[in-house]
């Protein structure tokens, strides 16, 4: 009754809606008849008007055929519309029956399903529905299995909220019954594993806010081969803590075909760990037994110590690698970082020795990072492993990337804003060590407070999944995903098919786990260093406090359009505070516009004020470096120091600092986020304002709106493992 495509079968309507009716599916009254006469008659039994389809497993593009009769008001249209759909019948239709079934009036539709994908398995969706679904495209994903409380965040992650609420004189949809259909959807998957593709379209919302289910189409695989994704040749190998500590805190590094010539990445990776001053032994391997930077090389790995060595850092080619890989286990070597470029970059060669790499990796029982990486950074211990620079501060960020010119990029954030990182790896083909599991490291590394990922391809969904979800138990989690594309989900015929890109379902998946997912690099550093420097909101109430009236406005802005935070209306208690420290002339909502009417003092008693008061859970404090930028401008000018301008400059910039100090003091002191923002944190980094914020540990943000999107990410994770409201 089935029509076939390979292993893959497309269930008719009737018998589609026959599957998933048990799990709870609110679907609309129906009959399936074979005459116009019994056709009449059912239409009769479920009053009018009706539906009249054409089913029959074989039948497929009923709408673009005109195998659909709407708003048949009595017996007579009834009859007629049947036997017209019963003519339009062809032999490749193969049995076919008439579908009657109760018209459903409603404005607002919605859609519901699930998708296959190849990386990331059974995945639900919704979003909104009807015709102009595809033209929209006002839907959210979710991996499956699905709870309510994950159905509940689907429905919240829709961008037309309004779509949901109240509408032209209809009720706003009831989104219990929503959550109750996404929970069925992901109930009727479990119960039925082949089921490959659901496709509910439309879900029609009827005017009292119920919703209620039209069509329903259900692809099944007869085939138990549903795997997500490729397995890398890793799957055999576990890294246990003894293989992590000897690639981030090696008692001993040795470079592995280190090189005299200056621009050789054996000679560049051996210069960078000597420079960055790394507390354990530095050795190293040259043919020559050269002298290189004061290290005296061997020729061989065989004359290395046995048991002093954790970690091998390989500059050698590729075909060298495997003999050069069982030297370093004869010496007791637990780790070994390969630089080498050949494998699977390279083409299929390329591939099949990586293969070989790994399998001989985890016959030694060893952990190999890479290859084709850029080197690893771990600043405990001093170490800066790398071909490129550069060596950051030392602080709580730890980054595992899958593009080494990526985490240069965060590195040098870290340089800039003084945010420093605790652990740093360029993944590379990551043949044995996934990304994910190197998150999964950090999340129970004390040296780690948040981890940051750059992400580009995806090719075992599930597994980066549960990655997501351990590491995310203990610590923040920030990731920063490239290669979006829509490429292969198009090729679905199904609505939902068609609306599943790539980038969707990864989102989907950011938010299910609570993962922080930034759309830039620059926005990944600033919600990283927002988790490694500021406490977590207990809920989105957030102040903005500016000397710099146009910056509150764009401010106020960026918190609104995200939708995340409350620019609170001030509190009377906290108005009356701040007329006794400000001009009548200030702004006396939100944002606190100073006007101009600070003193000496003014600006840390507010930040006080606002902090102290309960109904305030965080602050954006804008305008710092203001006074600093005059006087800048009087010192670099000829007039100066007379005048008095030697005094008012020394002012100013002593006003900056304290500033600055006031606000780091006040987050300490009431346990609240307070985030200063000024551009000059980027235009003039040395001005005393923003050098005082980074002196203080914590990141000057660019703009307000950069502060606003790092806080609002920073609720969003509170919100999610319940310590905010």
């Amino acid at each position: 009754m089935c029509s076939v495509v390979s292993d893959q079968r497309t269930m008719s309507e009737a018998l589609s809606k026959q599957l998933l009716a048990p799990f709870g599916f609110p679907f609309a009254a129906e009959a399936i008849v074979g005459t116009p006469k019994e056709a009449a008659d059912a239409a009769d039994d479920m009053g009018y008007p009706v539906v009249a389809k054409l089913n029959g497993d074989s039948i497929a593009h009923k709408t673009e055929r005109g195998l659909v009769r709407l708003k048949l008001a009595n017996r007579a249209a009834v009859e007629q519309a049947a036997s017209e759909l019963l003519a339009m019948a062809t032999p490749e239709d193969g049995a076919v029956q008439l579908l009657i079934a109760k018209m459903i009036d409603g404005s607002r539709e919605l859609i519901v399903g699930m998708v296959h994908d190849p990386s990331f398995g059974k995945t639900a969706m919704l979003g909104v529905g009807g015709i102009f679904a595809e033209v929209i495209q006002d839907v959210v994903f979710a991996p499956m299995p699905i709870d309510a409380v994950t159905a509940e965040g689907m429905i919240e992650a829709l961008k037309y909220q309004s779509f949901l609420e109240d509408f032209r004189g209809e009720e706003s949809v009831d989104t219990e019954a929503l959550s109750r259909a996404l929970v069925a959807l992901s109930t009727a998957c479990d119960e039925h594993p082949k089921i490959v593709s659901i496709d509910i379209n439309p879900l029609i919302v009827q005017r009292d806010g119920s919703i209620v289910a039209v069509d329903a189409l259900v692809e099944i695989r007869d085939s138990n081969d549903q795997a997500s994704g490729d397995t890398n040749a890793s799957s055999t190998f576990v890294a246990q803590a003894d293989h992590y500590r000897a690639l981030f805190s090696p008692r001993a590094i040795v470079v592995v075909g280190a090189s005299s010539h200056p621009g050789k990445f054996g000679f560049v990776s051996l210069h960078n760990i000597l420079a960055s001053k790394f507390k354990g032994q530095v050795f190293a391997t040259n043919l020559q037994n050269e002298l290189i930077l004061g290290v005296q090389t061997v020729s061989s790995i065989d004359d290395l110590p046995r048991g002093e060595i954790d970690l091998a850092f390989f500059c050698t080619p590729a075909s060298a690698n495997p003999q050069l890989l069982k030297q370093c286990a004869d010496r007791g070597i637990r780790a070994a970082f390969i630089a080498s470029a050949g494998y699977r970059e390279a083409g299929s060669q390329g591939e099949q020795a990586e293969h070989d790499l790994v399998q001989l990796a985890t016959e030694l029982d060893m952990l190999i990072a890479g290859p084709n990486g850029q080197g690893v950074v771990s600043t405990p211990v001093s170490l800066c492993a790398q071909i490129v620079g550069p060596y950051p501060p030392q602080g709580g960020i730890s980054v595992a990337s899958q593009s080494g010119n990526f985490v240069s990029s965060f590195l040098n954030y870290a340089r800039q804003t003084g945010v420093g990182i605790a652990r740093a790896i360029s993944a590379g083909n990551a043949a044995q060590i996934s990304v994910g599991e190197y998150l999964e490291w950090f999340s129970q590394d004390i040296e780690t407070r948040v981890s940051l990922a750059y992400i580009e391809s995806v090719n075992d969904g599930k597994a980066l999944e549960s990655s997501f979800k351990a590491a995310l138990k203990t610590k923040p989690l920030v990731v920063v995903k490239g290669g979006a594309t829509d490429a292969g989900s198009r090729a679905a015929q199904s609505h939902t098919g068609a609306l599943a890109s790539n980038d969707k379902i990864f989102d989907g998946l950011c938010r299910s786990t609570g993962v922080s997912r930034a759309r830039t690099v620059e926005e990944g550093f600033d919600i990283a260093a927002s988790f490694a420097t500021q406490p977590l909101p207990r809920s989105n109430r957030v102040v903005v406090l500016t000397t710099v009236g146009g910056w509150g406005v764009v401010t106020s802005d960026a918190i609104a359009q995200d939708g995340v935070l409350d620019l609170i209306t001030l509190p009377t208690t906290l108005v009356r505070s701040l007329d006794e420290l400000l001009p009548p002339r200030w702004s006396r909502n939100n944002p606190i516009d100073c006007a101009g009417g600070e003193t000496r003092d003014t600006i840390p008693a507010i930040l006080d004020l606002i902090c102290a008061h309960d109904e305030v859970d965080s602050v954006i404090f804008l305008g710092l470096g203001i006074q600093s930028n005059q006087a800048r401008m009087m010192s670099e000018g000829h007039f100066y120091p007379d005048h008095g301008l030697e005094r008012i400059v020394a002012y100013h910039r002593k006003q900056d600092e304290r500033f600055a100090q006031a606000a780091a003091e006040c987050s300490v002191k009431y346990n609240k986020p307070v985030l200063v923002a000024t551009e000059l944190a980027v235009a003039d980094p040395f001005n005393p304002g923003p050098a005082a914020v980074r002196e203080s540990g914590r990141l000057c943000y660019a703009s307000g709106t950069r502060a606003a999107t790092a806080l609002g990410h920073l609720y969003r994770y509170a919100n999610f493992i319940g310590v905010a409201q």
